[in-house]
């Protein structure tokens, strides 16, 4: 948790400086609150470095796509010249990020996590894939994270202004 701060205070003194009077001066102080409150439930002060990433990169403002290669960049294990995520992996994914919406009590039970895991890799003969399957699973928006591209929609659509009036 403490390292885990350490690294919160600086992201957001950056973001300060990139987008003076944007940030809340308590960032750190209430990002660290919902990531222990997801993580560290029993109040342990073990927060696991990937799982805090997985939250950042779920909840920033970066696109889909962004989104879903860091996921695979942290998750995947190397393997000769390419990265791979294994099923263990994946599941480790899905668990940590199902931790969000399970946060305001839209939690998923872990046989949605095992579903999900299923289904990206039907009909793939080994025990783990390439970016490029990750991926197109990921766009095929399945119901385990159907929330994620929900949100990223939403939050594009805030500054969307019409010019039209309605009676």
């Amino acid at each position: 948790v403490q390292q885990i701060s350490g690294m919160l205070m600086e992201l957001f003194q950056r973001a300060r400086l990139e987008k003076p009077g944007q940030v809340d001066p308590r960032a750190t102080e209430f990002t660290l609150s919902l990531l222990a409150a997801m993580y560290d439930r029993s109040g342990t002060g073990y927060i696991k470095t990937r799982s805090a990433a997985a939250a950042l990169i779920a909840l920033s403002g970066d696109t889909l796509l962004a989104k879903y290669r860091a996921f695979f960049q942290f998750y995947a294990v190397p393997d000769g010249k390419v990265a791979l995520i294994t099923r263990g992996a994946l599941r480790s994914l899905l668990t940590d990020l199902n931790q969000i919406p399970a946060i305001v009590g839209e939690s998923c039970t872990l046989s949605c996590v095992e579903i999900a895991t299923h289904s990206c890799f039907h009909g793939v003969p080994n025990s783990a894939i390439v970016e490029e399957k990750f991926l197109s699973w990921l766009r095929s928006e399945p119901a385990v994270l159907l929330w994620l591209p929900t949100c990223y929609r939403l939050s594009a659509t805030e500054m969307v202004s019409h010019q039209a009036r309605c009676r």
